[in-house]
């Protein structure tokens, strides 16, 4: 069994009181102290490949792991708010054992229902919240058997 990780970006300012386009909300204090701890957590994975939602919350959420472990994070268009999951599932069929991918609230549980359809035995309760990991289990054949949540850091 090989694992990926999929990741709700950390809190980030309140929509509301955004002004900006929502692509350029970034974290807020909090989701900076929540990417750091997750930093902390993920690079014990040993990951080697990093994508992200072009938001800047979701870049902003995995930052502090390329940092630490010198990588890059890739930019994927299919990561987006508002998507729909068959391409975020194409996309975990794609990448490589121990990617970590961050994404959004409406992206992640639309993914994991999408993954139960075919299959996929959720071991832990759901949890949407901010921070979030999900760990996918994929067997030899590349298929997503088992997905567990790590509830979000305490900050």
């Amino acid at each position: 069994m090989t694992h990926l990780y999929l990741v709700r970006h950390a809190k980030a300012g309140e929509r509301r009181l955004w002004t900006g386009d929502d692509i350029d909300r970034p974290l807020s204090k909090k989701g900076c102290k929540q990417a750091e701890l997750l930093a902390r957590r993920l690079a014990k994975s040993d990951p080697e490949l990093l994508i992200s939602s072009p938001y800047v919350r979701c870049v902003q959420t995995l930052e502090p792991l390329a940092k630490r472990l010198d990588l890059t994070v890739r930019i994927e268009q299919r990561l987006c708010e508002d998507e729909p999951a068959a391409p975020v599932l194409d996309l975990l069929a794609e990448v490589s054992a121990n990617t970590i991918l961050c994404s959004h609230g409406d992206i992640i549980p639309a993914t994991l229902q999408a993954l139960q359809r075919t299959g996929t035995k959720l071991r832990t309760p759901t949890d949407w919240r901010k921070a979030t990991v999900w760990v996918l289990k994929r067997n030899k054949k590349g298929a997503i058997v088992e997905a567990t949540v790590w509830p979000p850091p305490i900050v």
